[in-house]
């Protein structure tokens, strides 16, 4: 099987890549067009910001071949909120897969969310029924609000996506590559889709 990480400017991509080796999967990290397109999978990792990630997409066109896959793709954070329609994170008009708002955490509570919350209401194709309840790692301060395409859902300051999923596109706010057996039972749930 055949696995790509977009290379792109966020951060995060190299544990993603571990986590796949645990896997027994060797992953390429590219931003090739031509060995995106040829991947089984391709996963969109990342740590950043919006606006300027976005900017970034956007010149190598990778926003528009990235709408234009056709293979099972997995978001991951930043990858989540960017294959949403819009951020408030400087308020970036984003790849638009989900027709989903990000928006930023009221300070209500500690921001940025970090640490370990869990899943409800998980449905779809990345979780199986034992994954309800289980516990995952967050780190980011902004969020997917709940929809239509909202696979899992967490509560922190309010309820938001943990997860969302559309035909072949898989997002989720969480980080599985840091979430343990969890993240990895996930991971594997991606890979065997």
């Amino acid at each position: 099987m055949k696995v790509a990480i977009v290379k792109y400017n966020a951060g995060n991509i190299r544990s993603v890549y571990f986590a796949l080796e645990r896997l027994g999967v060797e992953a390429a990290i590219t931003d090739d067009h031509e060995q995106l397109r040829a991947a089984d999978r391709v996963i969109f990792p990342g740590v950043g910001e919006a606006s300027t990630t976005m900017n970034y997409l956007k010149e190598r066109k990778l926003d528009i071949l990235l709408r234009e896959l056709t293979q099972p793709v997995l978001g991951i954070c930043l990858g989540l909120q960017l294959m949403c329609a819009h951020s408030e994170e400087g308020n970036a008009d984003c790849i638009g897969i989900f027709d989903l708002e990000v928006k930023k955490f009221e300070m209500k509570l500690k921001v940025p969310h970090m640490g370990w919350n869990s899943l409800e209401n998980v449905s779809g194709k990345l979780f199986s029924p034992d994954l309800e309840g289980a516990f995952v790692y967050f780190v980011h301060s902004y969020y997917a609000a709940l929809g239509e395409n909202t696979s899992a859902v967490t509560d922190y300051i309010n309820p938001f996506s943990a997860a969302i999923e559309r035909d072949n596109f898989f997002a989720t706010q969480f980080h599985p590559e840091k979430s343990g057996p969890v993240g990895e039972k996930i991971l594997k749930n991606f890979l065997d889709l």
